[in-house]
């Protein structure tokens, strides 16, 4: 849609949203972190849709925690949810060699390394710092990298993600072909591979963290056709306003010719990413919304999931 027809409201949404993050990228990185989570610390104590979400996948995924812990590490989630929000702005629209410089260690950098010529596939979850990810990339050599069309904000996020030299390929058959040719000319290209599909084709349901999920088979196709390795990426946010990068290789059986292994496999290097700093993932995503067939609703005012209900009055 031509920026001209978009409707009015929706273009003083944007400019509005775009003011807000000049203001906030303006500031200190930790200052707007620490915003950032005074705003995810009242999410945590007050009832909302975000936090409901964040306790119903925890009690799904982590079901050998106890209660208390549970809502504990709910609480502390909201507020990284809070600081991961925050902290974009920065990210976005800081200077690019600003923004790297907080970056204190790399683990597993090597395996970025590969002959001249092979591609890469990189999986960066929705876990800490995942803009910095994928700005430290691209940064690294050619990259294609996945991306979503917004709503809100669609330039901005194009300009910011691309400053490091990374090409941005659309969610459609195009932007498709566009990650083949990258990993046929010997690039990287990176994708976010923990949300749920919308097309039915190219997608099975297969185990997170034990829960049946809705689960992507683009990764399995790439790494088949073009026999790239596949590693996972993210940048876990530190204390001190820093964030150290971890890169680790996929589970076997994530380029299985068997659709379910694969999806498997994928869902467990998630697993694998999330419990190095399970605080910093982002539990409020509805990640169950599609079940299988004859499987209860997860995430409806009716849930029959134990200790869900009510405002939970002095969690």
């Amino acid at each position: 849609m031509a920026h001209s027809a978009r409707p009015l409201t929706i273009r003083i949404k944007d400019w509005l949203a775009q003011q807000f993050i000049h203001l906030i990228a303006r500031l200190p990185l930790v200052l707007s972190q620490r915003l950032g989570a005074s705003c995810g610390w009242v999410l945590a104590h007050w009832p909302n849709r975000q936090r409901r979400n964040a306790l119903i996948n925890i009690t799904l995924c982590l079901p050998e925690l106890s209660r208390k812990q549970q809502l504990a590490l709910c609480r502390r989630n909201l507020c990284a949810f809070g600081t991961t929000y925050f902290e974009i702005a920065y990210l976005w629209q800081r200077p690019l060699t600003e923004v790297l410089a907080h970056i204190r260690e790399v683990r597993g950098g090597e395996l970025l390394q590969r002959p001249a010529g092979q591609g890469l596939i990189v999986l960066s979850p929705h876990l800490g710092a995942w803009e910095l990810a994928g700005l430290y990339l691209a940064a690294q050599g050619p990259t294609a990298i996945f991306y979503k069309p917004q709503r809100y904000l669609d330039t901005l996020i194009r300009t910011a993600r691309s400053r490091s030299g990374a090409e941005l390929a659309p969610i459609t058959i195009k932007g498709i072909r566009v990650l083949t040719q990258a990993l046929e000319r010997g690039a990287a290209v990176g994708i976010l591979p923990d949300q749920e599909p919308k097309a039915d084709k190219g997608a099975v349901f297969a185990p997170f963290f034990g829960v049946p999920a809705f689960t992507m088979l683009l990764v399995n196709r790439l790494a088949r056709r073009s026999g790239a390795p596949v590693i996972f990426m993210f940048a876990e946010r530190l204390d001190d306003g820093g964030f150290r990068l971890h890169c680790q290789p996929a589970p076997a059986g994530i380029d299985s010719a068997d659709d379910v292994e694969a999806a498997t496999a994928l869902n467990y290097g998630i697993e694998q990413c999330v419990r190095t700093c399970p605080t910093q993932f982002l539990w409020p995503y509805k990640r169950f919304r599609r079940r299988p067939p004859g499987a209860v609703k997860l995430y409806s005012a009716t849930s029959t999931l134990p200790l869900l209900h009510g405002n939970h009055a002095g969690d």
